[in-house]
């Protein structure tokens, strides 16, 4: 394979953070609001996030949910490299039994091509989505199969990006373009580099896998907070040096808002609260409005799962906001803190990057 080298992976620590500060973007949609309206917002977070010294920006794929425009990671990704310069963009992630893995070789090798040296393969093994979804994106409705055949996946994967299934392989003769095989072409100046692959997970599977192949593993803190430090042990004791890294390179997703008074930060989390109610109960829509969120009647199962959901959201003013995730970090050990912000307006969550980023004296140009 191409090599990859760690530095490719590692984040870089801005200002007074203590560990890389980065991205993860679901392109929320409120009421009243549109999904251009969305992505445009998408686009000054990126922009804003690379101007203030955020490592990378990562986009989720999820389906079939009103409230979330990012069905389309590597279309989004293609719009938000037109945008930026610098700062590192990925999928956070691509949901691997949804698609070809020749299908993304050829989506990321397109997108390395469009911005060299800046593109992460973020991939998971959930749908991203309920069964129902999952079976039409699938055109099988045998979902378990695709979750189990992971690993394999994983590995044809891989081997388009690097174009070197074996002779004598079905696959042999078939290449991912742009890749690797342009620069192997008579007369190919092409660059042989790729993305660098991560696992993402919200249980052990990834872990191990992650650890065991070598590789950059993200959890998903935010929507699986007690599972976060069993995994991430479970990552260290499995891990074993590769071309890739040689040593384990962990990163958490965390839901962090601030906003300039702890009030409104937790009108702002109310919202997105509601949302996923509606969510675990069957009926996705639309975020609603701090209002809202804040005249709606609970009931008290309501109540009890907002209340176990607020208590992972770190919110509050940029200095709180800071100190949660300081200690998070310190008590998870991750190389890395991928942050989410889920309000429902962009205003809200252009201003709680900027609040972080100025908590942490991140660069101002």
């Amino acid at each position: 394979m191409d090599e990859i080298r760690g530095d490719e992976i590692r984040g870089k620590t801005e200002g007074t953070a203590t560990v890389p500060l980065s991205v993860l973007d679901l392109v929320t949609v409120g009421q009243g609001r549109t999904a251009t309206q969305a992505l445009r917002t998408s686009v000054d977070i990126a922009q804003l996030a690379e101007r203030r010294g955020f490592h990378r920006y990562w986009v989720a794929e999820h389906h079939s949910m009103p409230g979330v425009a990012s069905s389309s990671p590597a279309v989004i990704l293609a719009h938000l490299a037109a945008r930026t310069e610098r700062i590192r963009l990925g999928s956070g992630g691509v949901m691997l039994p949804n698609h070809a893995p020749l299908v993304i070789a050829e989506q990321f090798g397109t997108l390395e091509a469009m911005a060299p040296g800046r593109i992460d393969l973020g991939l998971g093994r959930a749908p991203g989505t309920d069964g129902a979804t999952a079976a039409a994106l699938r055109r099988s409705d045998r979902l378990n199969e695709g979750a189990d055949d992971f690993p394999q996946q994983l590995a044809e994967l891989t081997r388009f990006l690097d174009d070197d299934f074996p002779d004598g392989h079905p696959y042999s003769r078939i290449h991912a373009v742009p890749g690797p095989v342009q620069a192997t072409a008579e007369g190919g100046v092409q660059s042989a580099a790729r993305p660098p692959i991560w696992l993402l997970g919200s249980s052990g599977f990834s872990a191990r896998l992650a650890g065991v192949l070598g590789l950059p593993f993200a959890f998903a803190h935010h929507f699986s907070a007690q599972n976060t430090v069993p995994a991430l042990d479970l990552y260290r004791e499995s891990f074993r040096p590769s071309a890739v890294l040689d040593a384990p390179y962990a990163l958490i997703g965390v839901s962090a808002l601030a906003a300039d008074d702890a009030r409104e930060a937790r009108r702002q989390v109310l919202s997105g609260a509601l949302s996923m109610v509606r969510l675990r109960t069957g009926r996705p829509g639309l975020v609603p409005t701090p209002e809202e969120a804040e005249a709606y009647a609970f009931s008290p199962m309501e109540q009890e799962f907002v209340d176990s959901w607020l208590v992972n959201i770190v919110h509050g003013t940029a200095d709180e906001v800071r100190t949660g995730l300081d200690d998070l970090a310190k008590r998870t050990g991750a190389d890395e803190l991928m942050i989410t912000a889920n309000a429902h307006g962009g205003e809200a969550r252009l201003r709680s990057y900027e609040l972080i980023a100025d908590a942490y004296g991140l660069p101002t140009a």
